[in-house]
């Protein structure tokens, strides 16, 4: 049996068809503070990527431009539970 897919989220309509490599400086700007918004909400940089069209790759980069600590890899742990 196989396990049900995850959902693939729709990118926002202010990001769709703005993924091109002549992006202007109002457009990338724009990524840059979302995507530094949405980390700091907590998103993964999958979810960012698929809200704003992007690759993980280019949602690192804006966050890097953005001055952004990325966090740990996976998820968090959580505190044991005292006996």
């Amino acid at each position: 049996m196989a396990y049900p897919g995850r959902p693939v989220r729709d990118p926002l309509p202010q990001f769709v068809g703005t993924a091109s490599p002549r992006q202007t400086d109002e457009q990338r700007q724009a990524l840059i503070a979302f995507a530094v918004e949405q980390y700091e909400k907590g998103a993964s940089l999958r979810e960012i990527a698929e809200w704003s069209a992007r690759s993980q790759t280019a949602i690192r980069r804006a966050l890097d431009q953005g001055g952004v600590t990325r966090r740990g890899r996976g998820a968090y742990r959580q505190p044991r539970a005292r006996r």
